[in-house]
């Protein structure tokens, strides 16, 4: 049953202890059965459910309901309960790229208020993932949970039997390029998945202060930027050499890409090396091998948030709240799910934990966790647009024309823009 008279005391006995740990907050007097709504997607959805025994010794009477979709489908049926208010979870699980889009559009509780109070523990995540879900008014709406600092894998032995160095391999994204050249004429092996794959770690690679990836804090469009025309470059250059095998990420043909050694590296969050341990490629252990991105390019590549909606139950909203305090806040918590579903940790405190030294198998015995750790101190904030997802698609399209049709750039990107700008201020 939902709280209802008895959400005032509630809340005073929450407010006492507002300020210290989730370990700190009492239990709930023992009562009915209360349930918590929560929606997520995998993997995010086992997290979920593997915090609940925790959750449930700080609040015996209060039980967590997880209701699971697949990625896009959970994030059209939070688009469809914002919009219409209707079968709102008390706490959602968001992709950082939807995050933009949620937070321009009004529906979800600025946490920086009370009885949310999230500055106060601004210092206490990275950076980067902070800004993430901080719209342009000021409202955080959403706190982070995991972060997917980029990294470059790649297969240690196509590498050394085409002859290719490491240092050649990331020295800078035309030296990548070039290495890919190596790879495909000594072992026939694909640089890359796609072309596309190019194209996203470098428009997200020296975005200056104000910037996100597709407008400006005024909402500018910034897609003929130096840094889409160079990120389009190079992925023309990409399929010019016949170096992608023109398959896209999550398909079977990816997978078996990464089976039968077809793919030589795939730029990507550090979150895919377990991906390929657990399920991907895992008969592929230990001949992969983590790197910096090429050119030493500090990018966010994924993350996951977790947010309430305004149009909530009311009488939930401060459970909802020490809920996820708990997925976000609480160390025990936030290692646990690294070590269980690769889960790379937003929480700065999580840092010095001995689970970063330890050699990982699959990457031949590379302590890679030190690598990635250190990237994701380096990550500059990246500003998010409600049109974010929007502009995603409007680029992939044009650069599918310059790829499969010859378009020039500079008219592909030209396109884009009018049509992003008039969509940027909806």
């Amino acid at each position: 049953m939902r709280l209802t008279t008895r959400r005032a005391g509630i809340r005073c006995a929450l407010m006492a202890v507002w300020l210290g740990g989730v370990t700190a907050l009492p239990a709930t007097p023992a009562s009915a059965q209360q349930v918590l709504t929560v929606a997520a997607f995998p993997a995010v959805d086992e997290i979920v459910k593997a915090a609940i025994p925790r959750w449930k010794k700080l609040h015996p009477t209060v039980d967590i309901k997880v209701v699971s979709r697949q990625f896009a489908d959970h994030h059209t049926a939070m688009t469809t309960a914002l919009s219409t208010s209707f079968h709102l979870p008390d706490v959602m699980a968001l992709e950082v790229g939807h995050v933009g889009r949620f937070a321009q559009g009004g529906g979800l509780e600025d946490l920086t208020r009370e009885p949310f109070g999230i500055g106060r523990f601004r210092d206490r995540w990275v950076p980067y993932a902070y800004d993430q879900a901080t719209s342009r008014s000021g409202a955080v709406v959403a706190a982070p949970s995991d972060i997917g600092p980029g990294t470059l894998l790649y297969r240690a032995d196509i590498v050394a039997k085409a002859g290719v160095t490491l240092p050649e391999l990331i020295r800078s994204w035309e030296s990548y390029v070039a290495a890919g050249v190596k790879i495909k004429a000594t072992t026939g092996a694909y640089l890359l998945a796609h072309a596309r794959d190019m194209k996203d770690i470098v428009i997200r690679t020296g975005i200056q202060p104000g910037e996100g990836l597709y407008f400006d804090k005024q909402s500018r469009v910034l897609v003929t930027s130096p840094r889409f025309v160079r990120a389009f470059e190079l992925a023309r250059e990409v399929r010019r050499h016949k170096l992608d095998a023109k398959v896209s990420a999550w398909s079977n043909e990816w997978s078996e890409g990464f089976k039968r050694g077809t793919l030589a590296t795939q730029l990507s969050g550090a979150w895919l090396a377990g991906h390929m341990n657990n399920w991907l490629a895992p008969d592929t252990g230990g001949l992969w091998r983590a790197a910096p991105l090429p050119e030493g390019a500090h990018a966010a590549y994924g993350g996951t948030f977790f947010a309430i909606a305004r149009g909530a139950p009311a009488a939930n909203k401060a459970l909802s709240w020490q809920f996820i305090r708990l997925m976000t806040l609480e160390r025990a918590q936030q290692l646990a799910a690294f070590k269980s579903q690769d889960a790379f940790p937003a929480l700065l405190e999580t840092y010095d934990d001995a689970f970063f030294e330890q050699p990982l198998p699959f990457l031949g015995g590379q302590p890679a966790r030190l690598l990635w750790r250190d990237a994701a101190r380096r990550i500059a904030a990246v500003d998010v647009h409600k049109q974010d997802s929007f502009a995603a698609e409007v680029i992939d399209t044009e650069l599918d024309k310059v790829l499969d049709r010859g378009k020039d750039i500079a008219a592909a990107l030209a396109d884009a823009q009018r049509l992003l700008e008039k969509r940027a201020r909806r």
